[in-house]
């Protein structure tokens, strides 16, 4: 559960005095909120919602951390939770399962107070590591992992525009779903997404979550995240569940079926994400976290978006150098080949056991 009660003081002092860092209560959700989406670098991994994801989908304890003023207004947050298991070890996370994460912060004095307070956790947990995900470089000091990047592109209000900023190659892709008649349902629940995406994660050699915590991202957000599921006839053949934020839409879970690369579903898919996002009156396309070097990567680059590196940023505790959790790791190699031949009904039961442990 949510840590209650610890109350950090005089961690760093401001232009307007003492900065306190205490816990995070739910009569915070709004004030929270608030500060989040008033701050130029707050993204939707800071909403406070994500503490009740957490607890309630992984049973991972979360550590939701405010720095107030004396007077106290609220000036800075940090979403914690502390992720421990025997074969992924122990640590305490900004944030598990979101992409970005990290310190917002007004000014200097409450970053500082917050990361105190971080560095001071770990080590009351006594956690292998804290991290760190940021979209810009906090910690100078720290050992950062040079392996994520983010694509983020702006997009016009007038469709064949946005079409047309497509490189060439991959608007023919767009071009043919939209000859082979694909269509588009939202979807009210998660089932077929979860039976599309699963597959697509077994394909890859990657354990699966557990159905309920797409139940609980659909509830803790509501509107704010929305399933869209592309149809050839009436055959699911891809889906993607996607996060709405400010002006920007970010499909974050999208699988295909074997039958959705025949007729350039997964194009079609994203082309419909950005489509739909325009007709709300969105603006901003985050194609999220991607390795270098693999062909999630490529696949967004051909789309026309630049790598933005991400900070992946490492306070030690009681390890000595950053983990290597990445499926990339050669020391997973035999483990994913076996994980790719077992039926997609054993995956679905076994996965959720390990991939609460590797967000």
């Amino acid at each position: 559960m949510t840590s209650r009660g610890t109350v950090w003081t005089g961690c760093s002092v401001s232009d307007d005095g003492p900065v306190a860092v205490r816990s995070f209560v739910e009569s915070d959700r709004a004030t929270w909120n608030a500060f989040v989406f008033g701050h130029a670098d707050g993204t939707f991994f800071h909403r406070a919602e994500w503490s009740q994801v957490l607890e309630r989908a992984f049973r991972l304890p979360t550590h939701y951390l405010l720095a107030q003023s004396i007077s106290g207004e609220i000036t800075g947050v940090l979403p914690l939770a502390h992720s421990k298991s025997i074969l992924f070890g122990n640590a305490l996370v900004s944030t598990p399962f979101c992409v970005y994460g990290g310190i917002l912060a007004n000014d200097a004095a409450a970053h500082l107070a917050l990361e105190r307070a971080a560095c001071d956790l770990a080590r009351d947990l006594d956690v292998d590591y804290l991290e760190m995900r940021n979209r810009i470089r906090r910690h100078p000091a720290w050992p950062c992992k040079d392996l994520y990047v983010t694509f983020r592109k702006s997009f016009e209000t007038d469709s064949e525009k946005n079409l047309q900023a497509i490189p060439r190659k991959q608007r023919a892709m767009v071009r043919k779903g939209v000859k082979e008649q694909l269509r588009v349902e939202v979807d009210a629940d998660v089932d077929r997404h979860y039976d599309i995406y699963s597959d697509s994660l077994r394909n890859l050699g990657t354990p699966v979550f557990s159905k309920k915590y797409l139940r609980v991202l659909k509830t803790a957000f509501g509107e704010a995240c929305e399933i869209l599921t592309i149809l050839k006839d009436d055959r699911a053949i891809a889906s993607v569940l996607s996060f709405y934020f400010r002006n920007e839409v970010i499909p974050y879970y999208g699988g295909g079926t074997s039958g959705a690369r025949q007729v350039a579903g997964n194009d079609f898919m994203y082309w419909a994400v950005m489509e739909r996002a325009r007709e709300r009156g969105f603006a901003l396309f985050d194609y999220g976290r991607s390795k270098r070097g693999t062909g999630s990567f490529e696949f967004k680059e051909h789309w026309g978006f630049s790598a933005e590196p991400l900070y992946y940023e490492y306070f030690l505790v009681r390890k000595c150098e950053v983990p290597n959790l990445s499926p990339t790791n050669p020391k997973y190699a035999v483990a994913i080949s076996l994980w790719r031949k077992l039926p997609l009904w054993v995956t679905q039961i076994l996965g959720p056991i390990p991939a609460r442990y590797l967000g």
